[in-house]
C-alpha cells in the first residue's frame, strides 16, 4: 500500500500507547472491529515493538509505528513488521532511510520549510503536527494554501468534536487522535463503540 492509500483507510488513525503488550491484541481487535484498520503504534514504550509485533496478528490490521525519530527506530520498527512508519518531525537522514527502504512514511511538518523539505525529497503527503499547538485548522489552511500537491493527517488536539471541521478541509485525507485508543486495560466493547463512532466520520 501507498502512504495515500492508507490515509484514505478510515478517516481517524488510532495512536496508539502500549504500556502491557498484553494489551495490544485486544485493543487492535476492537478498534478493526470498530472500522479502524490502521493502527499507529507509537514508540514511546519498551513494549512498543512487541506490541507492533502482537497486533499484526489481528486480521484486517494494518499496523505500523510512530514516534520514528531516527534510522535505527526506523529500522527497528520495519525489523518488528511495520508496514508504515509515523514521525513527528521530518530529517534528512531519516527521510532518506524512509526512501531506501521503500516503506510508507508520514513525517511530521509544521511550517513552509518543513514541507519544502519533504518535497525535495520527493514527500507528498505529511502530519501536521501537533496540529491545534501549531495554529490548528487556520494555521493548515495557510500552509496548504501554496502546496496543492501536499495532503496532510493533522494529529495532536484532534478530538471526535473536532475532527469534522479538519475533514472537511480538502487536502486533510484523514486525522490522528489518540481518543479512540485510551491507555490501559482494554475494555473491547467501549473501544468497538467509539472507533466505529470515529470510523463513521466522512469528509
Amino acid at each position: 500500500m501507498t502512504i495515500a492509500e492508507i490515509m484514505k483507510t478510515a478517516p481517524v488513525i488510532p495512536v496508539i500507547v502500549v504500556d502491557e503488550v498484553e494489551h495490544a491484541v485486544p485493543l487492535a481487535r476492537a478498534l478493526v472491529a470498530g472500522g479502524l484498520r490502521v493502527l499507529e503504534v507509537t514508540l514511546r514504550t519498551p513494549v512498543a515493538l512487541d506490541a507492533i509485533r502482537a497486533m499484526k496478528t489481528v486480521e484486517g490490521a494494518i499496523v505500523g509505528a510512530g514516534t520514528v525519530t531516527n534510522e535505527g527506530e526506523l529500522l527497528d520498527a520495519i525489523e518488528a513488521g511495520s508496514e508504515f512508519i509515523v514521525s513527528p518531525g521530518l530529517t534528512q537522514p531519516l527521510g532518506t532511510a524512509a526512501i531506501r527502504e521503500g516503506i510508507p512514511f508520514l513525517p511530521g511538518i509544521a511550517n513552509a520549510g518543513d514541507i519544502m523539505r519533504g518535497l525535495d525529497m520527493g514527500l507528498t503527503h505529511f502530519k501536521f503536527f501537533p496540529a491545534m499547538a501549531a495554529g490548528g485548522l487556520p494555521a493548515l489552511k495557510a500552509l496548504a494554501a501554496p502546496f496543492g500537491q501536499c495532503r496532510f493527517c493533522p494529529t495532536g488536539g484532534i478530538t471526535l468534536e473536532n475532527a469534522p471541521e479538519w475533514l472537511a478541509f480538502e487536502p486533510v485525507l484523514c486525522v490522528g487522535g489518540s481518543w479512540v485508543s485510551p491507555r490501559g486495560p482494554v475494555d473491547e466493547a467501549a473501544v468497538e463503540a467509539t472507533a466505529r463512532e470515529a470510523a463513521a466520520l466522512r469528509r
